[in-house]
């Protein structure tokens, strides 16, 4: 709950600082919406198989495709017990070479194998796959004659990625937090944290293909919340699904646009509004196969969407003579795989799988220690086997896709940074600019001053440049996700404000055009690199307290605040020292770089990034004349 609260009171501040650009994201984002509805409503059953190839192959293209090739499971049985009805066996398999999967597999004592089975997926539990709540329904599904893989998704359970020897806890923080800090890389390279999760459920369901004791023509998936996410996207991501029950996790963006606005990293896919769709199309993508909602009334994914989705995906299945396989089950409570919302899993799960009707109620049970369902020594992946984590994996793909970017072959060009970073010269003005000129007749130089300290701006204005100011909040989650969602980015938005001030300044008679200067401080200097180099007329840029590059993000174990200047896949084209590099022989200063922490990097390492730029370092207290007297009279 304090996590929820968070979120609303994120996504009323991000509203507060800049409502014409929440404005302006919100017209894309219901007019694609509008779009959508008309094209799903036209739609005949001839087409329905059209729509559904189209949504999956949009959906993994969002998330840079699914990895190619199916590498050794190298899957082993490391421990088992037995309890009435059922056992446990402690498997561990690889879903990526040396990428690690902790699950338990629980497996029934009565009836006859072949079994059902049903891919349990965890939702942002810490303790992932042992949860107790989640462990009431694998435990229930294998007396009732299912086997149940249920493994821990990347950051939770046994398998913190972030693990502190010293605590034995999570430095990023289980779950959500663990699924943003690589998600924000994730991006940067092209692909998506969510890509990491599917490939593990997919793989999963290759494991159950090797079982003899499971019918591989009928295998599920089902999960809550993050779990619910997930099997929601393994509906997408993998056709050999019998069935999918997604708990307390599909809504509609209409409603969820506001209020909370987007969630985690994974459940943000670039361009997914853009591309005009919505929640229903998880559903559609598996269409005919029987996929069951269930939703809490209470719950902070909002219950209306959850309605207007699910007769959304009824009318697709009817299309394809299959209306019975499109289940709904709501109750009045609050977020959470509660006992009603479990049994409904249970009905939904024994009629499509094991074609009979329900055993009723769910009996009571005792879960087990998080302990006794370890898979490994220690408890921990981390500790016990090393190997790969999402973010090693995505680190190394970045250096790749670094290596073969545009601008390691050809000469950056202003049309491939226009269209990676979406830079639209809009006649909204998101941000409002202040401008001083300095009195006195003639033509003055000037300064585009972003995110700059107030000492900083008189310290300008006393050197006798007019200066125009604009200032972008740092902290905007929500509405750098929603930009996501519509295909924009946030650079690309505020870059508009830039450029159109720099259009005003050349507008005004008391302003020199051939003498124009533009200084960015933290993210905003990255602004200011982009201006500098679409716009040939600035005769010099000064970037403070920047990122060292995108490139130094992918490979960091740790970042903070980068949101607002992530592009998705703009390693495929440039990084920051190219357009540095592209900006000269127009003076460039890099001043104070920082890691992706936000500390401060040694002069040494940053002018080996920087080979043609001033690097320098701006020691606390030294005021911004002394540090940039040169830069400000620098061809004057």
């Amino acid at each position: 709950m304090k996590r929820l609260a968070a979120i609303f009171l994120l996504t009323a501040a991000a509203y507060a600082q800049q409502p014409v650009l929440d404005g302006y994201l919100s017209e894309l984002a219901e007019t694609a919406l509008r779009n959508r509805a008309a094209r799903v409503a036209r739609l005949t059953p001839a087409e329905a198989p059209q729509r559904r190839s189209w949504v999956r192959e949009r959906m993994l293209d969002q998330i840079g495709g699914l990895p190619s090739g199916r590498m050794p499971l190298n899957a082993r049985i490391t421990g088992t017990f037995t309890r009435p009805g059922y056992r446990v066996e402690k498997l561990i398999y690889d879903s990526l070479p040396g990428f690690h999967v902790t699950a338990n597999v629980y497996v029934p004592l009565t009836g006859r194998p072949p079994y059902p089975a049903v891919v349990g997926v965890a939702g942002h539990s810490a303790n992932g796959k042992a949860s107790a709540t989640y462990q009431h329904v694998w435990i229930t599904l294998a007396r009732r004659g299912f086997v149940v893989l249920a493994f821990d998704p990347p950051g939770q359970g046994e398998r913190i990625e972030t693990l502190d020897p010293a605590t034995g806890t999570s430095r990023a923080g289980i779950g959500t937090s663990e699924h943003t800090l690589i998600g924000t890389q994730s991006l940067l390279a092209g692909g998506h944290i969510a890509r990491y999760e599917i490939w593990d459920g997919v793989r999963a369901v290759d494991y159950l293909h090797t079982r003899p004791d499971v019918d591989p023509r009928k295998i599920a998936v089902a999960g809550n919340s993050g779990g619910g996410t997930q099997a929601a996207y393994l509906a997408v991501a993998d056709p050999r699904l019998s069935a999918i029950v997604s708990s307390c996790y599909m809504t509609s963006w209409k409603q969820l646009w506001y209020k909370p606005g987007p969630q985690d990293g994974e459940q943000v896919f670039p361009g997914f509004l853009r591309d005009e769709l919505d929640f229903p199309d998880f559903a559609f993508a598996a269409a005919p196969t029987p996929f069951l909602m269930t939703t809490a009334i209470q719950d902070f994914f909002p219950i209306a969407g959850a309605r207007a989705t699910y007769q959304d995906i009824r009318r697709f299945y009817t299309l394809l003579d299959a209306q019975a396989k499109a289940g709904y089950f709501e109750y009045d409570d609050t977020h959470g795989w509660s006992k009603p919302r479990r049994e409904a899993a249970y009905r939904w799960l024994e009629q499509w799988l094991a074609g009979r009707d329900s055993a009723g109620p769910e009996a009571d049970l005792e879960t087990e220690s998080e302990q006794s369902l370890y898979v490994t020594p220690t408890g921990q992946v981390h500790s016990s086997l090393g190997g790969e984590t999402s973010q090693s994996l995505n680190a190394r793909d970045a250096l790749r896709v670094y290596a073969n970017r545009t601008a390691a072959k050809q000469p950056l060009d202003r049309d491939t940074v226009t269209a990676r970073a979406v830079v639209e010269l809009s006649p909204v003005r998101f941000r409002e600019s202040v401008i001083h000129v300095p009195e006195g007749s003639g033509k003055h130089p000037a300064v585009i001053a972003l995110n700059a300290a107030k000492a900083d701006i008189d310290a300008m204005k006393a050197a006798g440049h007019a200066v125009l100011s604009l200032d972008f909040p740092v902290a905007q989650w929500a509405t750098a996700n929603r930009a996501l969602l519509v295909g924009r980015t946030m650079v690309g938005l505020e870059l508009s404000d830039v450029l159109n001030a720099f259009q005003d300044l050349t507008r005004r008679g008391d302003i020199d055009p051939a003498h124009i200067r533009i200084y960015g401080r933290g993210n905003a200097a990255v602004l200011a690199l982009h201006a500098a180099f679409l716009t040939p007329q600035i005769q010099a840029v000064a970037a403070e307290a920047m990122p060292l590059s995108w490139l130094a993000v992918t490979q960091a174990k740790f970042h903070r605040g980068l949101i607002g200047i992530v592009i998705p896949g703009v390693l495929k084209d440039y990084d920051l020292p190219d357009l540095a590099k592209a900006i000269a022989p127009r003076p460039v200063w890099i001043v104070d770089a920082r890691n992706p922490s936000g500390v401060p990097l040694l002069e040494n390492a940053v002018k080996t990034e920087y080979p043609k730029s001033t690097v320098l370092y701006r020691p606390e207290g030294w005021t911004f004349s002394k540090v940039y007297r040169a830069w400000l009279t620098a061809d004057r």
